[in-house]
């Protein structure tokens, strides 16, 4: 008998209640130190009291009006995006998955719009997650995220990682767009070079095709800069953002130039939810956390105490773990036994992180986790990985 929830996840047995900063507090009573934050999501941990205000105050004054009407939050929030980023405007949505269908749709009607309709190829990436919708699973094309719906989405074509060369060749008269992580996060955390992406950049600008970056799980101050692309000294034609613009309330946007964005006018897109009133005033209300000099500069020291840890941790048990990857706390412990086994081990000490492809453990604490909560997890990954040492 088909259980009431649509049984779709591989679920651990932890029923959590609350949150406090970079803790989360199961039904029991335990206390489990989060290196996870809801796959990226909470950026600054679980129930900041500003984002608690933000919410609380707009939930007491109006929830939902529709895209119908002028919501003054959203366009707070749209200021604040065009004003700290290459972006000239910005659709809200409510997830990731949303802002990637609307990122395929503005590429392609670009090029419609372009007087070259025939340009509908966008060239994508093996091991790349754009979520789970009928493009991104066809943008991801692996089998893993295919298997079983067909036929998939016409128009998407995969390279290998990382290989340029393969990007060029694969282009041609009918390619509208090269769409990629800085960051692949579900694919392993496997960052992309900033010389890759600078040449990717040039790549698409010589055969005059747009550059389509997903950074909902590596944007917003994930890696030390607002957006990890700045990292390279570049600014894509779209980005997808979500996950940690919300903070944890259900958040997303595409981000565009004006000559990529102004062909979709009224009516070639919409949303009954995107930008709506409460998830806006947490929007802004984390943009004025996250958006400045000294936040970002407390996420890359942050950081480096982190990877410096871990790859003493790594040092100190070269039977389990491989290599340290990713950038700022956009981490990832590759292992040498099964991840899952890292993963469950972590649980036993507390500790929750997030499995990832190619062996992969996913560290993605909040943004603000302190240097107290850094030594303590450190101390909770040693006891895993000893434990595994020791029943091995």
């Amino acid at each position: 008998m088909i259980p009431s929830i649509l049984p779709t996840y591989n679920r651990a047995p932890l029923s959590f209640v609350k949150g406090e900063g970079s803790w989360l507090i199961e039904a029991d009573g335990r206390r489990f130190l989060d290196l996870g934050a809801g796959i990226g999501v909470n950026a600054l941990g679980h129930a900041h009291p500003a984002l608690i205000e933000a919410l609380t105050t707009q939930a007491q004054a109006l929830w939902h009006t529709s895209n119908l009407y002028t919501i003054p939050a959203q366009q707070a929030l749209a200021d604040m995006l065009v004003a700290e980023t290459f972006a000239d405007t910005v659709f809200f949505t409510n997830s990731g998955t949303e802002a990637c269908e609307l990122a395929v749709k503005m590429a392609r009607r670009h090029f419609f719009d372009a007087g070259a309709p025939q340009r509908t190829q966008i060239i994508t990436f093996e091991g790349s997650f754009h979520g789970r919708s009928a493009a991104g699973i066809a943008a991801a094309g692996s089998e893993k995220m295919t298997h079983g719906f067909g036929p998939l989405l016409p128009g998407f074509e995969q390279v290998p990682w990382a290989d340029l060369d393969a990007v060029e060749a694969a282009i041609t008269d009918q390619t509208a767009a090269v769409l990629v992580e800085p960051i692949q996060g579900e694919g392993g955390i496997r960052p992309l070079p900033d010389a890759d992406l600078s040449a990717l950049r040039a790549l698409c600008d010589t055969h005059g095709i747009l550059l389509i970056l997903d950074e909902v799980q590596c944007g917003m101050g994930r890696t030390g800069r607002l957006f990890a692309h700045e990292w390279a000294g570049i600014a894509p034609d779209i980005m997808m953002v979500a996950k940690g613009i919300g903070g944890g309330f259900p958040l997303g946007a595409v981000l565009a130039t004006e000559t990529a964005g102004r062909c979709m006018i009224a009516g070639t897109h919409g949303s009954t939810y995107g930008g709506n009133p409460l998830a806006c005033a947490v929007g802004c209300a984390v943009m004025k956390e996250v958006a400045t000099p000294e936040f970002l500069q407390s996420v890359r020291s942050r950081a480096g105490l982190f990877r410096q840890r871990l790859e003493a941790l790594v040092a100190g048990h070269p039977d389990i773990f491989e290599e340290v990857r990713g950038n700022g706390l956009m981490l990832g412990l590759k292992c040498k036994v099964v991840n899952m086994d890292v993963l469950n081990a972590a649980y036993a000490q507390n500790l929750c992180t997030v499995p990832a492809a190619d062996n992969v453990l996913r560290l993605l604490p909040p943004l603000n986790i302190t240097d107290a909560d850094i030594a303590e997890a450190l101390n909770r990954l040693d006891a895993a990985a000893t434990s595994l040492s020791s029943s091995g």
